[in-house]
This record gives C-alpha cells, sequence and structure tokens, in this order.
C-alpha cells in the first residue's frame, strides 16, 4: 500500500477538460440575461460603459461573465480531484505540481528526521509511530477544507511514508541471515510493485477523490495495530547496550520457529561474542566528510550522487505523467507497475553475470534515450510514444535495483549508512525537482522531456566511469565489493 501514497497524485490530481463557467448556466437559459442579476447589472450587456446617446445593436452577454465566475468541468472519469476543487487550472494549474513537491520534501524530510530516531529508539517503536502518523494525515487529507492545509497534510503523509521505508527494510534485513536479504529485499521490492498495480483499480472504483485518499490511508490504522506484534532488531538492542531485552526478542523468535530449546541455550557472553564485530563500531561517530574524505571516496560519493539523483528524478518525472500519452490512465497505470516485474528480474541476471557498473550505466543510457526518443516521434503515434516511456520507465526501476545493491557494496562498513543516507537524499531532490520542471513544459512544452531523458544518460556516462585502483586506509572497502 506504500505506493499508493507515493503515486497517488497521478488521480487525485488528474487534469480534465474544462472551460470558462457561463453565468447563464447558472441561471435559467441566458435567452435574455434574467438569471439572478439586478436591471442595473443587466444594462452593461445592452448599453456600452460611459455612453448616454449609443446602444448595442445586439446585446454583449459576455460582458456579464467575469472569469471570476469560475469554470466546467468535464466529470466523465472523475467526479472530483483536487484540480476541480480548488480551480487549479490556467494560471494556477502549476500548483497541483507543487503539491507533489511538497509530498517528496516530505519524504526526505522523514528521511532524515526518522533515520536517527529509530537509531536512538528502535525500529519497533519509530515503524509503528509512522504508521499512525500517515494513517492520521492521510485521513486528514481527505477532510482538507483548503488547498494550502491539503499541501501541510500532504508534507506530513511524505515524512511518515519514508518513516515506514526505512523502518521496515531495516528490521527486515537486521532479522534475516545473509543468504536471505537478496531474496526478502526483491520480494519487498516486489510488493511495492503490486501495489502500483493495485492502485489503478482502487483508483477506478473510486472517483471521487477525497474518497479515494480515504481509502489508502484508512488501512493504515490497521498496519499500526500489526505494527505491535513485530518483533524489536535484536542487532539494535545489542547495539544499544539492551542485551537482556535482546535475549528475550531472540528467544521469542526462536520459539516461534519451532527452535525454543536452541534458544533457551543463548545466554549474553553468546550474544557479545557474535556482535564482538560490531560493537566496537557502535561508539565510533561517522561524518559526511567521511564519504570525500580521500580521492577514492570522492569520486565514489560523487558519482553515486550523480546516478541516484537522476535516477530518482526521471523515474517520478514519467511516472507522474500518466496523462500525456493519450491512453487509458488506469491501463497506464498498471502497465507503468507491471514493466517493474521483468526490469527488476533482468537487472538481477545482468548484476549477477555481467556486473554491477555495466548494469547501472546501461540502465540509465537506455532510458535516457527512451524519453529522448518521444521529443521527436510524432503526438499520432501513441502506440510507439507509451512504449518508448515504458522502455524508459523500466530501465529507470532496474536502475534503482542496482544503486541499492551497488552502494551498499561500493562504500566500506564504516560508512556504509552514511553513504546510503546521503544517496537518500539525492533521491530525495530529484524527486521534489521532478515535478517543479514539469511547469517548464507551459513555456517551452519539449523542455520537460530534454531535461528528464538528458539526466540519465549523463549520469549512465558517469557510472560507467572506471573506479580506482588505488587503495587507501579509509576507502580499503570501496575499490572491491565487500563480502556482504
Amino acid at each position: 500500500m506504500m505506493a499508493s501514497h507515493n503515486v497517488l497524485q497521478n488521480f487525485t490530481a488528474a487534469g480534465v477538460a474544462h472551460r470558462c463557467r457561463l453565468r447563464w448556466e447558472d441561471g435559467d437559459n441566458g435567452d435574455n440575461g434574467d438569471n439572478g442579476t439586478g436591471p442595473g447589472e443587466r444594462l452593461r450587456a445592452w448599453v456600452p460603459a460611459g455612453e448616454q446617446c449609443r446602444r448595442f445593436v445586439a446585446p454583449q452577454w459576455w460582458l456579464l461573465e467575469p472569469n471570476a465566475d469560475g469554470w466546467t468541468y468535464n466529470r466523465s472519469v472523475f467526479s472530483s480531484t483536487i484540480v476541480t476543487e480548488w480551480d487549479l487550472v490556467c494560471g494556477q494549474r502549476g500548483m497541483k505540481q507543487v503539491a507533489q513537491s511538497l509530498y517528496m520534501a516530505g519524504v526526505l524530510l522523514g528521511g532524515l528526521l526518522f533515520g536517527s530516531l529509530s537509531d536512538r529508539f528502535g525500529r519497533r517503536s519509530v515503524l509503528s509511530w509512522c504508521h499512525l502518523q500517515l494513517a492520521a494525515m492521510g485521513t486528514a487529507s481527505a477532510f482538507a477544507p483548503t488547498f494550502a492545509s491539503y499541501c501541510a497534510l500532504r508534507l506530513l503523509t511524505g515524512a511518515a511514508f519514508s518513516g515506514v521505508l526505512l523502518n521496515s527494510v531495516s528490521l527486515a534485513l537486521e532479522w534475516m541471515p545473509t543468504r536471505g536479504r537478496v531474496l526478502v529485499s526483491t520480494f519487498m521490492g516486489y510488493c511495492y510493485t503490486v501495489g502500483q498495480i493495485l492502485l489503478a483499480g482502487i483508483a477506478y472504483a473510486v472517483p471521487h477523490w477525497r474518497w479515494l485518499q480515504l481509502t489508502v490511508s484508512l488501512p493504515f490504522f490497521g498496519f499500526f495495530c500489526c505494527s505491535w506484534w513485530v518483533t524489536e532488531s535484536a542487532r539494535w538492542l545489542v547495539m544499544a547496550g539492551r542485551p537482556q531485552q535482546a535475549l528475550r526478542e531472540l528467544r521469542k523468535v526462536a520459539k516461534l520457529n519451532g527452535k525454543k530449546e536452541e534458544g533457551d541455550k543463548l545466554d549474553i557472553e553468546t550474544l557479545h561474542s557474535h556482535m564482538q564485530t560490531e560493537t566496537p563500531a557502535a561508539g565510533q561517530r561517522h561524518l559526511v566528510l567521511d564519504l570525500v574524505r580521500t580521492p577514492a571516496a570522492r569520486r565514489i560519493s560523487c558519482c553515486l550522487s550523480f546516478v541516484w539523483f537522476s535516477t530518482s528524478f526521471a523515474y517520478y518525472g514519467l511516472a507522474m505523467d500518466l496523462q500525456n500519452f493519450d491512453f487509458d490512465i488506469f491501463v497506464m497505470q498498471m502497465v507503468f507497475g507491471a514493466v517493474d516485474v521483468p526490469a527488476k528480474l533482468v537487472s538481477v541476471f545482468t548484476m549477477t553475470f555481467v556486473g554491477r557498473r555495466f548494469t547501472q550505466s546501461f540502465t540509465l543510457i537506455l532510458a535516457g534515450l527512451a524519453i529522448l526518443a518521444n521529443i521527436v516521434v510524432p503526438q499520432e503515434l501513441r502506440s510507439l510514444r507509451t512504449t518508448l516511456a515504458v522502455l524508459g520507465k523500466g530501465c529507470l526501476a532496474a536502475s534503482f535495483n542496482c544503486a541499492f545493491l551497488y552502494t551498499g557494496e561500493l562504500y566500506p562498513t564504516v560508512i556504509r549508512q552514511t553513504g546510503m543516507g546521503l544517496a537518500n537524499t539525492l533521491a530525495r531532490v530529484g524527486s521534489i525537482m521532478a515535478p517543479l520542471v514539469r511547469m517548464v513544459g507551459d513555456v517551452v512544452p519539449v523542455l520537460p522531456l530534454v531535461i528528464y531523458g538528458a539526466a540519465p544518460v549523463l549520469s549512465g556516462l558517469v557510472a560507467a566511469f572506471p573506479r580506482c585502483r588505488r587503495q587507501c586506509r579509509t576507502c580499503s572497502g570501496a575499490v572491491l565489493p565487500s563480502p556482504s
């Protein structure tokens, strides 16, 4: 259900055909202008302003139709969206892009806030809070009285989204043995893919934006209740100096797994012996400056920052513009979600048998070329345009899949989490910028595609740069992938 909030504005902020609403449409028939206006106001349709000796040959009813009267919308597909609710059209049409950018800004803030809070207070407690915040803020968004309050609530929803994501991944990986982590992370990725497909069906069944917002938010109250059943990370408990509680959690898990006898044999000394390589590192502080302290680390950090930014930037540039392809928006959402399945599968094979660097570079360049190709494809060839967009989106999904693994392998253990934090920050900045770039299309229609396509091509070339071969003390794990 996480995907439902990330790309929800494809439906809640869908653009609809509109025109200025004529005042007589709110009255009886408009033939004589008698639609609730007084005789003095109707006089403007017959007599020019300031004239005493002349009148119009025919009544000029348009003079009684100021723009403040509003707009009439085509509600055949969506009965209500935030566009029709708050008239985000004409001079205000860029505001729906601002709303999506504010949501992504919340995702960035949530990553910075809840990541550090989980290191201090634990994964499960922060996860539970974020489930509750996402449920509450998402539900409140469905009742937002103004556009400003809607944006504020969406920002808080985005922050909670990031907290749920980070702590879910941390708990899953910290409880899994090393041999099962790739399988679990891949499974979680495919669950997100299924969520994108599921959203298309939900949005089709619920065409009113307030009810749709409510439908995708209420389940998180249930997830909040279920999250208390999740076991706290024993690894974090030991690192936080709470080995007794870690022992209780491990014995609980052993009992659930039918290994109660093995669990009863565990003791504090066994825990410390297994954690002895990580416990000393827990007391060390590593700053962002460590990511650029040496030439090797600088090269890795700069290249990966560009890769993460451009991948997220182009990904959300495509994923949040489904209406641009002149196909049924619900079918497009399903196709854009389904393409992630083969894309991620292919990336796993190429990373295993060809290499990470080739996969990262190739997927980015191919995605950028697919986006740029749509610049020269005529609008009439909508099937070809859609195919190129789907290809680009699939390549970007594969790039994400590779970047997660590649980043973790390139950074040495002592600064790996710091490096992942930098990568996550740059990715969120890219997702914030993506909707705003769409606004420049009002000036030069082709410019957004140029920017969305050029960014992954350039980052793909950057990713192809050879890695450093000279090892250094701080970056000793960055030259060759670590066994973990």
